[in-house]
């Protein structure tokens, strides 16, 4: 009986130094690593869609076929861009005709204003010489006539003399107390005096006649110079003819410029309706077919590079005191009975995934719960892991973090 106890107490000792030994084992298997099961592969996803509406007249992929990039995906019937693209080149050669037409306008304008400019100044200036040479005129008839006139004064004042001397004498003579001669001298002095009167009144008429005469050559000098100062108002608006004529060939430039932008934009439009891979990958959710109808900015299918894929583990927030970029990591996939890959921490998330999402969780009663939160890490394969690109995204994985 004592025999049978000591076994039992053998045996029930033994299982406890076995537990505590299994305890301990695993104690210094686990220590300096982190692992969770709640990771999955992540991937780049690629989606294509529509850049112009129109009819799908092809398409030359299928689902979960593998293109390279730039390998045509779907074309949309070109026509209607076509015509556009025709349409935007006839307009810009237009508008670079007009442009071409009114940047040519510019020196002529230029040219011809800074003539007429002065033209117009050396006419003015003739005027102006004109003006004063027939005032100069006006001023000398007007003495012509006034020394005429001074002069016929003097004549009929003589004349006036030469009758009245010839009456006195004509008595003498009835009385033979002067001779005939004497009488005839002094009648022929009054013809003489009467003579010079008559032609000094003709001269003062020339002379008045030339004061009409310069006058009126004054009054066209001063017309003259009224038309010529109006030419010449009408050439100092040579700079702002030249301005205007400047700024139309301006607008005219630009608008062949807004042409060659419609010339271009019609011509992208004509490129996208060739749609093309843009990275080399896996097509996924093709949602496109020959005869459809498509709008711009139409998802169309999806591509996936798997060349570059990662891991998206959410660790617990106590499980980050010591893990860091670059430190060793395996990664376990569950579709694969749990072959291992390689691979190596690339970074920690700046946030906890619970503030990424579209309503993160705030306190606001007062009633404060703690929970252990989740932050995303980054774990990326080494090269070489994955050659036949059986790792998918979304497939999940478990990942061990060595942190020592």
């Amino acid at each position: 009986m004592a025999l049978l106890q000591n076994l039992r107490v053998r045996a029930i000792a033994a299982a406890v130094l076995a537990m505590v030994a299994s305890i301990g084992i695993w104690l210094w298997v686990t220590a300096g690593r982190e692992s969770t099961d709640d990771a999955q592969i992540d991937a780049h996803v690629t989606q294509i869609a529509a850049r112009v509406g129109g009819t799908v007249q092809a398409v030359y992929v299928d689902d979960n076929r593998r293109v390279d990039a730039g390998t045509t995906l779907v074309e949309i019937d070109p026509r209607d861009y076509q015509v556009a693209v025709e349409k935007a080149r006839a307009a810009l050669a237009d508008a670079e005709a007009a442009a071409a037409a009114a940047q040519s306008g510019v020196p002529i304008t230029t040219q011809s204003a800074t003539s007429n400019l002065t033209s117009a100044r050396g006419s003015v200036e003739q005027a102006t010489s004109a003006v004063a040479s027939a005032q100069k005129q006006v001023e000398a008839a007007h003495a012509r006539v006034a020394s005429a006139q001074a002069k016929l004064r003097e004549q009929e004042a003589t004349s006036a003399k030469a009758a009245r001397d010839v009456e006195r004498l004509r008595g003498l003579l009835a009385k033979d107390e002067i001779s005939q001669q004497q009488f005839d001298a002094a009648s022929a002095a009054a013809d003489a005096a009467r003579a010079a009167a008559d032609s000094a009144r003709a001269q003062v008429t020339e002379a008045e006649a030339g004061v009409l005469v310069s006058e009126s050559a004054l009054a066209q000098a001063r017309a003259g110079h009224q038309q010529a100062d109006a030419v010449l108002r009408a050439a100092l608006t040579a700079p702002d003819q030249v301005k205007q004529i400047s700024a139309r060939a301006a607008a005219a430039d630009a608008q062949a410029k807004q042409a060659k932008a419609t010339l271009d934009q019609a011509e992208l439009n004509m490129q996208y309706a060739t749609i093309k891979a843009p990275v080399a990958g896996i097509v996924s959710r093709k949602s496109v077919e020959v005869g459809q109808v498509v709008q711009a900015g139409q998802p169309l299918m999806a591509i996936i590079p798997l060349e570059n894929v990662w891991v998206t583990a959410n660790f617990k927030e106590t499980q980050l005191q010591n893990m860091r970029p670059g430190q060793r990591a395996t990664i376990k996939v569950d579709a694969y009975g749990g072959k291992s890959f390689a691979g190596k921490v690339d970074s920690i998330a700046a946030a906890t995934g619970a503030r990424f999402s579209m309503l993160p969780p705030e306190n606001a009663t007062g009633n404060y719960v703690k929970v252990v939160q989740r932050i995303p890490v980054k774990i990326v394969l080494d090269a070489g892991q994955d050659p036949d690109r059986q790792l998918r995204p979304g497939m999940s994985v478990e990942p061990t973090v060595y942190t020592k």
